[in-house]
């Protein structure tokens, strides 16, 4: 009886490598004919220090390729035409090698996860199983414990085909043109990056959109502004693109909306941070630190080399910008004051990559604290969102308020 079971498993572990080899392709393999969108409705990941299997149930095959990337390290799954529907607390703790991992949408028709590893790894097999009976098909990856030697030669040959390379904007940004002032609204994060989780599972993706979209609306009811956003679904883009975007529409304005975690649950309120090289406490260095990650955690190597001539050119530009950004930041606190509650220190700065437009005005406003219970509520609350996008918009009426009045041959106080 027992050899009967050890030769059952030997034929399913050869099963599987077979498959593996049938249905997992290369990324530059051309897609399978049945191109329609699969659907993942769940997943789970279990092992120990040694061996660690991830699996996600999809009801059919599809085209996927894995590497790894290191600092901090990680898996990447890659898939085409996935759509995920899984449950609110999928990704939030891992097992064994796998530490955490996360899952969304990365460019247009590819899905991607990304897996958290304690140590270096090793995918040793990566297949497909389709269904059975009543049981969806899975997509499973087995991951092993390996040497640092290994793991590094696995990130050259992950270099090598350009992997953890940023993905293409699906529509390039042309000027928006015209004499009204145009602002950019960047919800942050989205697609494979949630950014912050609160502790009812609200996603901080989901928050920053649903405001930013509600903030737009009023914008543009005023007719005085151009209003854009660098995103207006549920799609990754890296902080170098969202710049990219802003610039792409000629903004004269950029406003990054986003609605952190903080260490203490009893943090909370809105700020408004604008750039600097100095951080100008702990907190803001730390919320600048996490919120710089949103391209690491999604699977994407970042280089911040730049040469040092171009940086003094670059800071001599952003002097008269930062001024800009700084009055829009008042601008923005003394509006946002009268209708929400604000951070003791609401006006903060550091070194945000999505605020280093030398030549746009830009701010970054942290509407409140998921960690918090309260301003987790809050910031669903459709009421509190009326006022709040309410006060934002006073905000830039204010703040372009000499230009407008210029356009509209009104006499300007000197």
């Amino acid at each position: 009886m027992r050899e009967g079971r050890t030769a059952s498993r030997v034929i399913a572990v050869l099963m599987a490598i077979l498959l593996a080899g049938a249905i997992a392709r290369p990324a530059d393999a051309a897609a399978p004919d049945d191109d329609t969108e699969a659907v993942a409705t769940g997943a789970r990941v279990e092992g120990d220090g040694e061996r660690t299997r991830f699996v996600i149930d999809v009801a059919k095959a599809v085209e996927f390729g894995t590497f790894v990337l290191p600092d901090p390290r990680r898996v990447i799954i890659d898939l085409a035409n996935v759509r995920f529907d899984l449950s609110p607390d999928a990704g939030r703790k891992g097992a064994g090698l796998v530490t955490a991992w996360r899952y969304g949408q990365f460019a247009q028709g590819q899905a991607r996860i990304v897996l958290d590893v304690d140590g270096p790894v090793s995918v040793e097999h990566a297949f497909y199983l389709p269904p059975v009976a009543d049981q969806p098909g899975h997509l499973v990856v087995d991951l092993v414990s390996a040497s640092e030697t290994d793991f590094q030669a696995a990130v050259k040959t992950s270099r090598g085909r350009s992997a953890g390379a940023e993905p293409a904007l699906a529509t390039p940004t042309e000027p928006v043109g015209g004499s009204k002032p145009v602002v950019v609204l960047d919800p942050g994060h989205g697609g494979v990056d949630p950014g912050a989780v609160g502790e009812g599972g609200v996603f901080e993706k989901d928050v920053v959109l649903t405001f930013a979209s509600e903030l737009k609306k009023k914008l543009e009811a005023t007719d005085d502004v151009e209003v854009r956003m660098t995103r207006d679904d549920d799609r990754f883009l890296s902080l170098r693109q969202r710049v990219e975007v802003a610039r792409g529409y000629g903004a004269d304005l950029f406003v990054s909306i986003h609605a952190d975690s903080a260490p203490q649950d009893y943090v909370r309120g809105a700020t408004v941070y604008t750039l600097s090289e100095r951080p100008s406490d702990a907190q803001a260095a730390a919320i600048a630190a996490r919120e710089n990650r949103s391209d690491v955690l999604a699977g994407i190597e970042v280089d911040e080399t730049t040469d040092e001539v171009t940086d003094i050119l670059i800071d001599l530009a952003r002097r008269e910008t930062k001024v800009f950004s700084h009055h829009f930041a008042e601008d923005a606190i003394q509006q946002l004051g009268t209708a929400v509650l604000m951070h003791k220190n609401p006006h903060r700065s550091a070194r945000f990559r999505v605020l280093k437009a030398h030549d746009i005005p830009s701010v970054l406003i942290e509407l409140g604290y998921l960690s918090n219970a309260h301003d987790e509520q809050l910031l669903t609350d459709p009421s509190w969102r009326d006022r709040a996008s309410d006060a934002l918009s006073a905000a830039v009426e204010r703040f372009f308020g000499p230009r407008l009045a210029q356009g509209k041959g009104d006499t300007v106080p000197q």
